[in-house]
């Protein structure tokens, strides 16, 4: 491995902490990807922070803001950086590229590819291409190759890698990723979908992507060509609470405006789970099932009540087929308070209904999907006629059409 400078003892006692707590809980599986995580010190990359915060498992360093305090660029939490590291299975010899740099993630990949692999990193904001220049130069990795220029587009002169790593959350599949990936390469992307994100390891199989896993992650969106804003509905006008759309806002908005007026209707499922089971298989249950899918966001300081989830920033959402009746999923504690148990809350003129046919969904999934894998995440180009798109939900993009679907009972 590479150094430039003298650890103290309490940098390298917590990187080992770091690393020992990823193996333990699986996000670290292979002992190419420890070796890495254990060897390149962390915390020259990202001055910003203390050694405390730097070494923290589930914690992003963030590296700029802009003047409302949005989070444009961050050094990955290790866990993140862990995840995809194993999904990108990056060997000795490899080519790869790096879409979103920071210099921390392509010092790993140049240690993974070695002295006669390749390691391009881009990113389309000079600040912090540049600031990825300086710390991989200073830490021994001049061998990296660091390019300023929206990834979205071909990178002149590079040909065809790999891997392609991308460390920005993505909306869609722009074609230069999957052109310059060469026979066998792989793609491994946050994709978000209906508004989750996942972080994607994709394949090439005939025409198209598809996944081989799919992880719960978040990441500082991407800009440039490739951004994509999430439409903010809000009801009845106020801001109070606000319905996320990732893929366009119902026909008519203004129908959602007397919902709130209607008394709120409450069903609870029977569904019961650990406080710390994981839920991704839920949420993708009910962004393949449900067609007004969105997510819910309550402002803290107008609440006034109206609705009542369980968490205000972030709850499974969704508008009924007439554009009348929202609902959302909540939760209360068991008598036990072990477990908690899922409901659904409901307002506008179909409300009974419309909680119920969530509630089934929620019950579908109990019975399903629930421990088992994540959905099969296909890409295909945009245009492709729907009777090569299988899947039980398909996402119209710019550039593509991903499906969703349960893989086949075995």
């Amino acid at each position: 491995m590479t150094h430039t400078t003298v650890e103290p003892d309490e940098a390298t006692r917590l990187r080992n902490n770091v690393v020992d707590t990823l193996r333990a809980e699986g996000w670290i599986t292979s002992s190419e990807v420890e070796a890495v995580m254990r060897a390149v010190p962390r915390h020259e990359f990202a001055p910003e922070a203390t050694l405390e915060k730097a070494y923290e498992p589930y914690a992003a360093v963030i590296t700029k803001t802009d003047e409302h305090g949005v989070q444009l660029s961050s050094v990955s939490a290790p866990q993140i950086q862990a995840l995809m590291l194993e999904q990108a299975r990056v060997r000795p010899g490899m080519r790869v590229l790096e879409i979103g740099s920071g210099g921390l993630n392509a010092a790993y990949l140049a240690e993974l590819v070695g002295e006669v692999g390749e390691v391009t990193t881009v990113d389309i904001d000079p600040v912090v291409s540049d600031r990825a220049r300086r710390l991989l130069d200073e830490h021994g990795y001049s061998r990296v190759t660091v390019v300023t220029a929206d990834a979205a587009e071909p990178i002149a002169g590079l040909g065809q890698v790999d891997v392609v790593l991308v460390t920005a959350g993505a909306w869609d599949i722009p074609p230069a990723w999957i052109d310059q990936l060469g026979p066998g390469g792989r793609l491994v992307v946050p994709l978000r979908m209906r508004g989750l994100t996942r972080s994607i390891a994709f394949t090439c199989v005939g025409h198209h992507l598809e996944s081989e896993s799919a992880k719960i992650c978040g990441f500082v969106p991407m800009q440039g060509s490739a951004a994509h804003n999430e439409e903010l509905l809000l009801i009845a006008g106020t801001p109070e609470i606000g319905l996320r759309f990732d893929d366009g806002l119902p026909s008519d908005p203004s129908l959602l405006d007397n919902a709130v007026t209607t008394p709120r209707f409450e069903v609870w499922t029977g569904v019961t789970i650990g406080v710390s089971e994981l839920l991704d298989t839920l949420q993708m249950h009910l962004a393949i099932t449900l067609p007004g899918f969105c997510i819910m966001v309550v402002d803290p300081d107008l609440d006034s009540g109206i609705v009542a989830p369980t968490n205000k920033g972030f709850a499974l959402a969704a508008v009924d087929g007439e554009g009348r009746t929202f609902a959302y999923l909540t939760t209360r504690r068991t008598e036990d308070n072990t477990h908690v148990e899922f409901g659904v809350h409901a307002l506008g003129p179909d409300a009974a209904a419309f909680a119920e046919t969530i509630a089934g969904h929620l019950r579908d999934w109990a019975d399903e999907h629930r421990g088992g894998p994540s959905p099969v995440i296909r890409v295909y180009p945009a245009g492709t006629p729907d009777d090569q798109v299988p899947g039980g939900r398909v996402i119209d993009k710019v550039h593509s059409r991903i499906s969703l679907s349960w893989p086949a009972a075995q």
